[in-house]
């Protein structure tokens, strides 16, 4: 797989230490003990090390699962590379793989923790409100860790195998890593800018919120729902690039899936929004605005209503997009060098 990043009113940060009070006013939520009054970057980074521990734990098993895999000759990688065969001579691509699977892994968590946030929440949680929402917090800024780990092992793999001088193979692998376009090789030409995309929208997106005082609240909360776009790209990206999901099966049809929740709570919470203003009236306004945002907020709930459908439709039909696995004696020569 590769470029996650990550995710949405959903994601990369919470509505935090801001609840809502009737006719919108925002008022200070409840604080941990020992938090600010208001949630900084320092604070929150203090505070993200044991779930960032656990997703290297979860990065170190995705890698030995991927390279066992690969060594066995059972991974669909092998399949659509059969030079990379070679587990030991490419590690480090496999390692930017498992980074790239826990970034996708961590950036559908804090997505589900952000539409809990920010909708109807259930009656009974094991967190309390403010623990939930730095958690939501320390999952988004290690989603954005994972992400870069993800592409500079990418990148540092590029560099491994370039038989040119160190800096011209640097400068080449900056390029096709992180320059939108300067991949050009099969998928990788729409692939990889579409992480690239989800990369360079996670990090403000993410990072806005210890800023949102400066921008405004309003400002903030809009800019903030765009991380379901950060989201959205890196799911597409992994499927068009994840050698792991090509093809039809078990495993890609899993990725579709996961994507359930997400669809669920997204028009839940379109539906029931925790603030006043965002509720869509029975019937729209007599002026031209109030009807236009009407009407485009009742658009919003249909279309997320037949995504929820299609994707049901994908899981249940086993149709996902995935290629049909070639014979065992491919010689299939996709490279993504």
């Amino acid at each position: 797989m590769t470029n996650p990043p990550p995710a949405p009113e959903p994601a990369a940060a919470a509505e935090t230490s801001e609840s809502t009070a009737p006719g919108d006013r925002q008022v200070p939520g409840p604080r941990l003990p020992g938090e600010p009054r208001r949630p900084t970057l320092r604070s929150d980074l203090r505070s993200s090390w044991p779930d960032g521990l656990v997703a290297l734990v979860i990065t170190a098993a995705v890698f030995v699962l991927l390279y066992v895999r690969i060594r066995n000759k059972t991974s669909s990688t092998v399949t659509v590379m059969p030079f990379m065969a070679d587990a030991g001579g490419f590690w480090m691509y496999f390692l930017s793989q498992a980074f790239g699977w826990s970034a996708l892994l961590w950036a559908w968590g804090t997505v589900i923790l952000g539409l809990m946030l920010s909708g109807p929440r259930p009656g009974r949680l094991p967190l309390s409100g403010p623990r939930l929402e730095r958690l939501h917090r320390t999952t988004s800024l290690n989603t954005i860790a994972l992400i870069a780990a993800h592409a500079l092992l990418f990148a540092a793999e590029l560099v491994r195998h370039d038989t040119a001088a160190w800096n011209s193979a640097v400068a080449t692998a900056f390029v096709e890593a992180f320059v939108p376009g300067g991949y050009d090789s099969g998928t990788g030409q729409v692939a990889i800018p579409v992480g690239q995309a989800a990369l360079y929208l996670a990090i403000p997106l993410g990072l806005l919120f210890y800023v949102r005082h400066r921008i405004g609240p309003k400002t903030w909360r809009v800019l903030h729902r765009c991380v379901i776009v950060v989201y959205v790209l890196s799911v597409w990206h992994t499927l068009l690039y994840g050698t792991n999901v090509w093809y039809d099966g078990w495993f890609r049809t899993s990725v579709w899936l996961l994507q359930l929740p997400i669809a669920a709570l997204l028009l839940l919470r379109l539906l029931r929004p925790a603030r006043r203003s965002e509720k869509l009236p029975g019937r729209p306004g007599t002026a031209a605005g109030a009807r236009t945002g009407w009407t485009l907020r009742l658009g919003g709930r249909l279309v997320v209503a037949a995504i929820v459908v299609a994707l049901v439709a994908v899981v249940a039909s086993g149709r996902d997009g995935g290629r049909s696995v070639p014979p065992q004696d491919t010689s299939s020569t996709h490279n993504h060098d």
